[in-house]
């Protein structure tokens, strides 16, 4: 039996990469795991049982967790996303920075942790070296599936010529760099170039409003800039529908889901040259460009309006390539 960890998911509105992880294997593991709550949680187990969670966890959110993995009751896994609140603090809620090393100390009790991405399991193990941690459970890497939505996967689409449009997708934060995205932006539109740039996804609470003030100052003077607060995944499916690339300027990720997502509705994505996103990128269907670099960025999207043989390359590349799938992810964690 795999005991599924649903403590945030059950009651998240949004969905967040982390909430995506969560929602999706739920869904396509089915009847092969019961859904649990820790504050419910009272269940008789058995030893060769499975608690399987891929949330974030502490004892001060969990009380009684830190003893639950310590004395085992059952076989415990977890997925694990990223080190970012430790690698980058300064743009990470400050509650997520205090807890974060705890949560990341606690996962070497587990006995299986799979990590979203190479570069977040080297992160894993390199911090449980620097904390001295004696015993290791093994650490391998899951790959996370590209069908956010459900639907068949697009290997054929007309992109309509009526306008050339742009999707960037994230909640609006500066670690995924909306901000430096607009800055190219203006200078397409500057130059003179006719395109649309949707941004879409929510507001982080702490970091957002400032991002979202800078959008509404700039709608008024570039017609082309849209903002999609938090859309379903429908509304999502239409904006790919109608975009020519996706863009995802980001400065750290666990996995990239975005990038992913992006092909499997046959959109190439534009995005920044990150060890974690080449893990994915380098597959094809995508271009990829140093962080914060503003002239190689605004060539490249120039590039990516106008080339039409890029453009049909790129597309050719999103829509053929070898995708992962959710049902393959929770067959690996069921297997």
């Amino acid at each position: 039996m795999i005991f599924f960890d649903v403590t945030k998911a059950g009651k998240s509105g949004h969905r967040s990469g982390l909430m995506r992880v969560s929602v999706r294997l739920e869904q396509e593991l089915g009847t092969a795991a019961t859904e649990v709550r820790w504050q419910d949680w009272n269940r008789t187990v058995a030893r060769d049982d499975w608690f399987l969670t891929a949330e974030l966890f502490s004892e001060e959110e969990r009380p009684g967790f830190s003893e639950f993995i310590r004395t085992r009751p059952c076989h415990l896994a977890a997925i694990f996303h990223d080190a970012i609140p430790l690698r980058h603090p300064h743009i990470t809620w400050p509650q997520s920075v205090a807890r974060h090393p705890g949560y990341m100390k606690l996962l070497a009790g587990f006995d299986r942790v799979w990590a979203v991405s190479e570069a977040s399991r080297r992160d894993l193990l390199e911090f449980w070296r620097w904390q001295g941690v004696a015993k290791l459970p093994p650490v391998e890497v899951l790959s996370l599936g590209a069908d956010f939505n459900g639907m068949a996967r697009v290997t054929a689409r007309v992109v309509p010529t009526d306008a050339a449009r742009l999707l960037c997708v994230g909640i609006l934060e500066p670690r995924k760099n909306q901000a430096f995205l607009l800055q190219a932006g203006m200078a397409l539109w500057d130059a003179g170039m006719d395109f649309e740039l949707h941004f879409a996804g929510r507001v982080n609470p702490h970091f957002g409003p400032p991002i979202l003030a800078r959008l509404k100052e700039l709608k008024r003077r570039y017609p082309g800039l849209h903002y999609h607060d938090a859309p379903d995944d429908a509304a999502m499916a239409a904006l790919y529908a109608n975009a020519r690339a996706s863009v995802f300027p980001t400065l750290a990720e666990g996995c990239g889901l975005p990038l992913l997502e992006s092909l499997w509705m046959g959109v190439p994505c534009v995005c920044s040259d990150l060890p974690v996103l080449r893990e994915n990128a380098d597959g094809g269907g995508c271009l990829t460009v140093a962080p914060n670099d503003l002239a190689a960025w605004t060539e490249t999207l120039r590039d990516v309006l106008t080339d039409e043989a890029l453009a049909a390359r790129l597309q050719n590349e999103a829509t053929t390539r070898a995708l992962p799938t959710w049902r393959e992810t929770a067959e690996t964690l069921a297997g």
